[in-house]
């Protein structure tokens, strides 16, 4: 009866390793998709202040006359 049960408790182990493994790549992955969220949403409002700025570019160049054209161009980098 001791045998049957040394071989219980060593089972019982092994499966509690695989569990914690588990266990532990189930709460990284977690862990980096939530970080990738929060990138690509720091990306989005980096996104939206660039393009404020760039807005307010054309617009200045416009109110100089030019035209929408050549403001975005402007304001792309160009001369």
């Amino acid at each position: 009866m001791t045998e049957e049960n040394n071989n219980v408790k060593k089972h019982c182990g092994s499966k509690k390793g695989a569990m914690l493994a588990y266990g532990v790549i189930q709460l990284g992955t977690s862990v980096i998709s939530a970080l990738s969220l929060a990138a690509i949403a720091l990306n989005f409002c980096l996104v939206k202040q660039e393009a404020k700025v760039f807005a307010s570019c054309v617009e200045e160049v416009r109110e100089s006359g030019k035209s929408a054209s050549n403001a975005v161009h402007y304001c792309n980098g160009g001369n």
